[in-house]
């Protein structure tokens, strides 16, 4: 871990039909121009890396990226909820939040460690497109749990840094101006 890493991760175009996806290979609508253009800017890197979601191939697309896709990028697995919603879970801790596993699903925790050894692996300049789940595992490695607080818009942009002594979020939801 003493190499430094900088991770430019964007999340994916809004869905085509808005819902929870999760592991569903739903299409996303990447008609927001300026939001795109602003976005492919921002992610100047030596390597780009992509879920391989069709939401996610679709924004790389409409990018003009040609990425490494990386099934460990994924969206968590919602398991029952992509079909019959999220329930309320009451107030829950981050910790307990992160641990809960939907029926058929995978916890938060559970795609964490999935997604961080990709992360963690990652050298130089890194552009990724994928999912807010991912943009969380990875806040996760600064911050823990709590990454499960942030908001992760559609076409929004989060810089991870990675220095000898660990991980720094350098910004975190980042958005075309206007």
């Amino acid at each position: 871990m003493s190499q430094t890493a900088r991770l430019l991760i964007a999340r994916h175009a809004p869905l085509a039909q808005p819902g929870l996806a999760g592991r569903r290979d739903v299409a996303a609508d990447c008609s927001d121009r300026a939001a795109l253009d602003w976005l492919r800017g921002q992610l100047q890197a030596e390597q780009v890396w992509s879920s391989p979601a069709l939401r996610c191939r679709q924004t790389c697309d409409a990018m003009g990226f040609g990425p490494q896709l990386i099934p460990a990028l994924w969206e968590q697995d919602f398991g029952k909820w992509e079909r019959d919603g999220a329930p309320d879970l009451g107030e829950l801790s981050p910790e307990a939040l992160a641990a809960h596993r939907p029926d058929q699903g995978e916890s938060f925790l559970d795609m964490a460690a999935r997604v961080q050894p990709v992360l963690n692996a990652a050298r130089g300049t890194v552009a990724i497109i994928a999912h807010a789940g991912t943009v969380r595992a990875a806040l996760a490695m600064a911050v823990g749990p709590s990454a499960l607080s942030f908001s992760v818009a559609p076409l929004s942009l989060t810089i991870l840094i990675r220095h000898p002594g660990g991980w720094a979020v350098e910004c975190v939801n980042r958005l075309a101006p206007g």
